[in-house]
């Protein structure tokens, strides 16, 4: 078996800690904003949905700019060290809107990173192992989400208040700012600088690789499913609805990510046997699937078999789009394209977590919940539609 660079290895391992880090306070989240602070559900939608766009366009300018300096590491570690050192302030924060300064700029960190970390795994993976390093990445990642919230719980457990364990976050974030920095970036062809032409009145713009047609029209689709995709925070808010303790809901994100990790694996794999598109659509029928029965459970114990179930959306569904997006793209346009499907993926979670926020307000959670469902299953049929041409490598 084919060995994984150990670029892809060390930022499976940066994921992980930040990850750890990260998922110790967003899972706490959801309560801490509507418990101790008093906020809305609909305030709730606006803090995650604008905290993704900020980070969405950066991603762009930032895939763009690796590409244009030929050197993504630099951003990867601004992003990384931005990101750890903000998210802990969330500790101090005494009204809504506070929080929400705090999730915009820790998702700054996020928007710097994004593309040019995509970017560089895709540069350094060999040949049809695509799928399987954005799915070692995606594991890893959720590996880290298993732990953050375990180690959230057991600090409740003892009596620690959120404040503080929002604070001792910031571990794990100093930990993977030092291992993003032991990562090696190639330096080749594909990822030299690209040049400036000379300005004349009549010039054009002049970019590094032009993206071909089909993927444009993927963004669009991609914008369709993103529509329904709305904040994670808001499964948290109807576990506990349906009767989860609080202290108990860290435990229930952590098992989450358990079977994030195992989906993730089935993905990478799948995704460089199966044409992509069948797999992605299949990560979208779960996703679809998740969300109805999220809407039809009335006890707390069925929470934990739609969590497993939804778990197989981002094990089908993240790694296996973001090979497809390798493999549609030239190497030298690579930043960029990255740049535009985290910006599409992303720009989209203000306006669908608003609108689940809204519906569930004025309506009701099982209304909010087939709203993304009907989405869902909307953009698989679209899916398949405009990759009704096999897609091929563009390397």
């Amino acid at each position: 078996m084919v060995r994984l660079p150990v670029s892809v290895i060390l930022l499976g391992f940066t994921s992980l800690l930040t990850d750890a880090g990260s998922e110790m306070i967003f899972p706490l989240l959801p309560l801490f904003l509507t418990g101790t602070l008093g906020a809305s559900p609909a305030f709730l939608g606006l803090v995650e949905g604008a905290a993704d766009v900020v980070a969405s366009l950066l991603k762009l300018v930032a895939g763009r700019l690796s590409d244009r300096l030929g050197a993504r590491k630099p951003l990867i570690l601004a992003g990384y060290g931005l990101a750890g050192a903000v998210r802990p302030l969330v500790a101090f924060a005494t009204a809504p809107w506070h929080v929400l300064l705090v999730r915009i700029t820790d998702r700054v960190g996020k928007g710097v990173r994004g593309a040019p970390r995509d970017a560089l795994i895709a540069d350094v993976t060999p040949e049809g192992l695509g799928s399987r390093a954005f799915g070692f990445h995606r594991a890893m990642d959720d590996a880290g989400a298993v732990f953050g919230p375990l180690i959230a719980a057991a600090l409740l457990a003892a009596g620690m208040e959120l404040r503080s364990i929002f604070l001792l976050a910031s571990i794990p974030g100093v930990l993977a700012l030092l291992t993003v920095a032991l990562v090696r970036e190639p330096r080749s062809a594909t990822l030299a600088p690209t040049p400036t032409p000379t300005p004349t009145p009549t010039a054009a713009p002049v970019t590094s690789a032009p993206l071909p047609r089909v993927f444009w029209r993927l963004l669009v689709v991609f914008a369709l499913f993103g529509l329904g995709n709305s904040s994670d925070a808001f499964l948290l808010l109807r576990a506990k609805g349906l009767g989860v303790p609080e202290a108990i809901i860290p435990i229930l994100w952590s098992f989450f990510h358990i079977c994030k990790v195992i989906w993730a694996g089935v993905g990478g794999w799948l995704g460089d046997r199966v044409e992509k598109r069948y797999v992605i659509v299949g990560g979208w029928a779960l996703y679809a699937l998740s969300y109805l029965l999220f809407a039809f459970c009335t006890e707390s114990w069925q929470v934990w078999l739609v969590f497993m179930l939804y778990g197989g959306f981002y094990g089908l569904g993240d790694p296996v789009q973001k090979a497809l997006v390798r493999d549609l793209v030239p190497a030298g346009a690579r930043g960029h394209a990255f740049g535009w499907y985290n910006l599409t993926t992303g720009v989209m979670a203000l306006p669908a977590s608003f609108l689940i926020g809204a519906v569930w307000e004025r309506v009701g959670p099982v209304q909010a919940f087939s709203v993304g469902a009907a989405l869902a299953l909307a953009a698989s049929v679209a899916l398949l539609g405009v990759l009704s041409i096999r897609p091929v490598s563009a390397r």
